[in-house]
């Protein structure tokens, strides 16, 4: 992927899918997102789905997704689909909307 290195700045965007709304999710998510020094916002979507979208070193989205894929969430993740691209930039703070 252009842009997307190991060690640099990356964008991960991620589609969770399972029992995630209603059950503090975003919450628990934008903790951990905070914890690693990240930022973005974790959306709720139609259809029990959560939207997370987190920019900072690659290590730290990684260790994200890691996260979300755990078993440890609130509710109940059945599957994550994972979209990785170069960071946009303009994000302050982690957001839960």
């Amino acid at each position: 992927m252009p842009g997307v290195t190991d060690s640099g700045a990356a964008r991960l965007t991620a589609w969770v899918h399972g029992h995630v709304q209603g059950v503090g999710f975003r919450w628990w998510t934008r903790s951990r997102a905070l914890e690693l020094g990240l930022v973005g916002s974790a959306t709720n979507l139609p259809a029990n789905r959560v939207e997370v979208v987190a920019e900072g070193p690659r290590e730290a989205c990684e260790k994200l997704l890691a996260a979300l894929r755990s078993g440890e969430t609130p509710g109940r993740v059945d599957f994550v689909a994972e979209q990785w691209s170069d960071p946009k930039g303009g994000l302050t703070g982690f957001v839960e909307r």
